[in-house]
């Protein structure tokens, strides 16, 4: 079973950074995309970032510009550099590797907890 296991998040004032880790238990991610997802309360999980196997990037509307995913297969890990964060950034971000392929399911992490906070 692959475990992924976030990491980096905290309390952070409007306009600072923050760099979230996800690491993989086992060398998966030449074969699945990669992704951060955040959960705000009552809110629907929604995709922040995501990068392809081949090393394609896409990123939600609000945080283009401002985020950044990059991928480290030799380290089983992929980021997500965040800066000019802002309250409504707050939320639990989620590692999510997707196997693309409906017979081979997905993984998440456990999660990991940011507030932009002043």
């Amino acid at each position: 079973q692959v475990q992924l296991v976030e990491s980096g998040g905290g309390l952070v004032q409007p306009g600072g950074s923050l760099r979230l880790s996800c690491t993989a238990s086992e060398s998966i991610f030449s074969r699945y995309d990669m992704g951060w997802y955040r959960q705000a309360p009552g809110k629907q999980r929604e995709l922040v970032a995501r990068i392809r196997s081949g090393g394609s990037t896409n990123y939600a509307d609000s945080a283009k510009g401002r985020f950044t995913i990059s991928r480290d297969n030799a380290k089983n890990t992929v980021y997500l550099q965040m800066n000019s964060l802002q309250p409504g950034d707050t939320a639990v971000y989620y590692c999510n590797a997707d196997s693309r392929l409906q017979w081979v399911r997905d993984y998440w992490g456990q999660g990991t907890q940011v507030t932009v906070s002043s």
